[in-house]
């Protein structure tokens, strides 16, 4: 159903807020919020690949590689659930609302993980926390972009977006010692954190950005209609970039969903141990990290689109190295060139999201992108599965990983041509 929002023909009152002119003290304090819930989502992404060895071998589910490729897709079912309504849903209720939900939700649902006494359990579990964590990203972005200056959003959110990689950092690190000593079930505890800490931080300094929903008419009775919802998204003139948005993200998470899900697994059936796997995994989030600090300066510089093509072809160039079996040190340098691509150019997507859309339709447009974009987060893990089960080998899966990354750089330039198009027929048109 399309709904409308409706405002006065000033569009003053009912009106969604432009982006700040200076940005305050309580906004620093909302990003930083909003920032921290990020790092969960990073957090997410990342623990599933330090326990999936432990649930195969410990746990005695019965779990074998395909099967367990099936379970840890489960929460990016769930992700992409959450990513399109709650997208949708934060432009109808309000930004904060949403978040706050979505945070309880996770919270709650990864705790109870620990809990599980069997595989369907673990993975129920799984696709509720999902959808909850699938819905933060969105929220949280169109939350920002409506906080910070329009100079500083694209830098904002791609500097936000640094949360994933640190989060997943933060699950390699608390793996290595976790893991041995207590369990995988201690590694899904760590969501305690979010309810406790984040959810309360949540409470005192995210602010509301978007004015209620509310019939305001001219003198004359006349008043205008703003539409919002998915059907205002996909159709003119919005259809075109919108399909390649979602798709462009669909396979950057591809990439970045199967590495993140798959390394430390993949590694250790190239013959490493436990430590030394996620070693491997903290170096691809590192990279993610310097990916988010270099991304955000040269999206600034040379815009978002052309930023992410580079990046998502650094992204494929390292991953095809590694399928030559190059030496470990090489190993750890295209690792982190496969972080700082892969991640990279996903934020440089949400960041060109949030600035092509207008506001009113900015938490529909980054859930559409990143719901669609969960697709390939479902797929990854399954596909990465199958091909091991099928006896293709470690580097089946870089060669997969590496394909999306360059299927990425492809559509991003059909976009940077789309774009170009576009401003043409502006400028022909204001020249009439």
């Amino acid at each position: 159903m399309n709904h409308t929002r409706t405002t006065s023909a000033t569009g003053a009152a009912g009106s969604p807020p432009q982006a700040a002119s200076r940005f305050s003290r309580q906004s620093a304090m909302a990003v930083l919020v909003c920032w921290l819930l990020v790092v969960f989502d990073g957090y997410d992404l990342i623990v599933y690949g330090t326990v999936q060895a432990s649930l195969i071998a410990d746990t005695g589910w019965g779990l074998t590689k395909a099967t367990a490729g099936t379970v840890g897709s489960m929460a990016f079912v769930g992700m992409m659930i959450g990513a399109i309504f709650a997208g949708r849903m934060s432009d109808t209720w309000g930004r904060r609302r949403t978040i706050i939900g979505c945070a309880i939700v996770f919270s709650i649902f990864t705790i109870l993980c620990a809990l599980s006494p069997n595989a369907l359990v673990f993975g129920a579990l799984r696709l509720l926390a999902g959808i909850g964590l699938g819905g933060l990203v969105p929220s949280a972005n169109a939350l920002v972009a409506e906080l910070v200056p329009g100079k500083w959003r694209s830098t904002v959110a791609t500097l936000m977006m640094s949360g994933v990689p640190i989060g997943g950092s933060i699950a390699a690190l608390a793996g290595i010692p976790l893991i041995p000593a207590f369990g995988w079930p201690a590694m899904f505890l760590v969501a305690v954190l979010a309810l406790l800490v984040v959810i309360p931080l949540g409470l005192r300094y995210l602010p509301e950005t978007l004015a209620p929903v509310r019939q305001e008419t001219t003198a004359s009775g006349a008043g205008t209609r703003e539409p919002i919802g998915f059907k205002s998204l996909l159709r003119a003139p919005f259809l075109g970039m919108s399909i390649l948005y979602a798709l462009a993200t669909l396979v950057t998470l591809f990439a970045w969903y199967g590495l993140g899900t798959w390394l430390p697994n993949l590694m250790q059936l190239a013959g490493y141990n436990l430590g030394s796997a996620l070693t491997f995994a903290l170096a691809l989030n590192l990279g993610a990290v310097a990916g988010s600090v270099i991304t955000a300066w040269a999206g600034t510089r040379f815009g978002p689109i052309p930023t992410a093509i580079a990046a998502a072809a650094v992204a494929a160039a390292a991953l095809l190295v590694l399928v030559t079996g190059p030496p470990v040190a090489v190993v750890y340098l295209m690792l982190v060139l496969a972080g700082v691509g892969t991640h990279g150019t996903q934020c440089l997507i949400i960041a060109a999201v949030a600035s092509h859309y207008p506001a009113h339709l900015r938490g529909t447009a980054l859930g559409w992108a990143l719901g669609v974009g969960r697709i390939g987060a479902v797929a990854a893990p399954q596909v990465g599965g199958l091909l091991l089960a099928a006896g293709l080998g470690v580097n089946s899966n870089f060669l997969a990983f590496a394909g999306a990354a360059a299927v990425a750089a492809i559509l991003l330039a059909a976009i940077s041509v789309k774009i170009k198009s576009t401003s043409r027929i502006s400028e022909g048109a204001s020249n009439v």
